[in-house]
């Protein structure tokens, strides 16, 4: 009787930890949910794209129900993409809509106009964004001389560290299809490790596989059982060398301490950046998916968003055994653009920096071998690429100056609208590509 119950405990716990799990993914990828009061604004071009020079209007209506509201009282901002605003006014949408005019840009770059309207004493908002010739802009990012021979150098002494995969069978997590593990491999250096879910289908044969490389934050990860019940092996990393299987106190406890802002850590040493660690364990987990016997030893891909958009181009820039990749809003791109008077991409640690302290020549200099932007102009394989023009975290100003540098084939699927977050049918799409150059 007791081992029944506790078995009843244990599942009910893993069920526990799938759901919030999930509820961490659709937290972090989701479009907004739906509001009573909807804003609705958009350039006048339906393409959201204009030429360097050509005057930009918004138009802006507030409707409940689907009907416009008259008489509310709005407000909007004008800005180039995450800059201070240029303009700033208020008015009454006496027949429910109006047009807001927002100047041009000279340069090419984007041009923000976000709106605020007050209902019933509630406020509610909308974005729109119009591009000036994004297709133009160049990163401000410089690239070392060095940037070759010290990644190069990166590889090999990590690639004489034993892999030492430790493979674990979570029965509770199995399906009749598919065989799925919690893996702890070793890192970049003795003693640092690697976690991840590996899903692997039970029917005896050779398959692709799918590295799935993880957004921002700490959490844990279910793995994708869905993707391998189709033929895939898949395998979901963490990047932090902590468990991907334990409750989500333990990663909150450590989000809101001892991991909170690792994006900046050490930043003052190209050595010791944390992002060395994240970036050689993304090729060392290309190593353990290589030795597995269900591999087919040559259809890889690598895909994520945001945090993991900008690990998937720079793990295929680093390792060569990468076919294809998919990258969604990549974050990390550009970084140094707020010290040129324009965004700089995620995690925006130039944006308030004074341009007169040594340090930040120093973090500067760091920055240059972790930037996107200089692992984009490395890429050889095929990639598939998908963004917004509304992102404010991954500013489109950003992703541009990376997706522009590009020298492999390359497929974009802009979604303009759209800011932080996908709808399903860019997945769907992402999907079908990889599916594609996989075969």
């Amino acid at each position: 009787m007791k081992k029944l119950i506790n078995k009843k405990f244990m599942k009910t716990r893993n069920l526990l930890f799938f759901c919030l799990g999930l509820l961490s993914t659709v937290i972090v990828s989701a479009q907004p949910a739906e509001r009573l009061v909807k804003v609705h604004l958009a350039p006048e071009h339906a393409d959201w794209q204009y030429k360097q020079g050509e005057k930009v209007k918004f138009n802006v209506s507030v409707a409940k129900n689907d009907i416009q509201l008259k008489d509310v009282e709005i407000r909007y901002e004008i800005s180039e993409d995450m800059m201070p605003p240029l303009k700033k006014e208020s008015l009454v949408l006496k027949d429910g809509k109006a047009v807001i005019d927002a100047g041009t840009m000279k340069t090419p770059g984007f041009l923000r106009c976000q709106v605020y309207a007050k209902y019933e004493g509630k406020e509610y908002g909308g974005t729109a964004t119009a591009g000036f010739e994004p297709e133009k802009i160049q990163p401000t990012i410089g690239l070392p001389a060095d940037f070759l021979d010290f990644w190069n150098k990166a590889k090999a002494d990590a690639a004489k560290i034993p892999l030492d995969a430790r493979v674990t069978l979570l029965p509770e997590r199995c399906t009749e299809k598919v065989n799925v593990y919690h893996v702890n491999l070793q890192n970049y250096r003795y003693g640092t490790r690697l976690y991840g879910i590996l899903c692997v289908p039970k029917a005896p044969k050779k398959y692709p596989a799918i590295l799935k490389v993880p957004g921002a934050g700490i959490r844990s990860y279910y793995g994708d059982v869905n993707n391998a019940e189709k033929g895939l092996i898949t395998f979901e990393i963490g990047i932090h060398g902590i468990p991907v299987n334990l409750t989500g106190d333990v990663y909150a406890n450590l989000a809101n301490g001892a991991l909170s802002g690792y994006s900046s850590y050490r930043l003052e040493d190209k050595d010791q950046y944390y992002y060395k660690r994240v970036y050689l364990g993304c090729v060392r987990a290309i190593d353990f998916i290589y030795s597995l016997p269900e591999f087919d030893g040559a259809n890889l891909a690598v895909c994520g968003g945001s945090q993991g958009g900008a690990l998937s181009m720079v793990t295929a820039a680093l390792d060569s055994r990468v076919k294809c990749l998919a990258a969604f809003y990549p974050a990390l791109c550009d970084v140094s653009g707020f010290l040129h008077g324009r965004a700089g991409g995620w995690p925006h640690m130039f944006r308030n920096a004074d341009t007169k302290d040594p340090l930040t020549a120093i973090r500067l200099a760091t920055a240059q071998y972790y930037d996107v932007v200089n692992f984009a102009r490395q890429i050889k394989v095929p990639g598939f690429y998908s963004f917004g023009f509304n992102d404010m975290v991954c500013p489109p100003t950003t992703t541009y100056s990376a997706y522009n540098v590009l020298n492999a084939p390359k497929t974009l699927m802009l979604v303009e609208e759209t800011a932080h977050w996908t709808y399903p049918e860019q997945w769907e799409k992402a999907w079908a590509w990889m599916l594609e150059q996989l075969k």
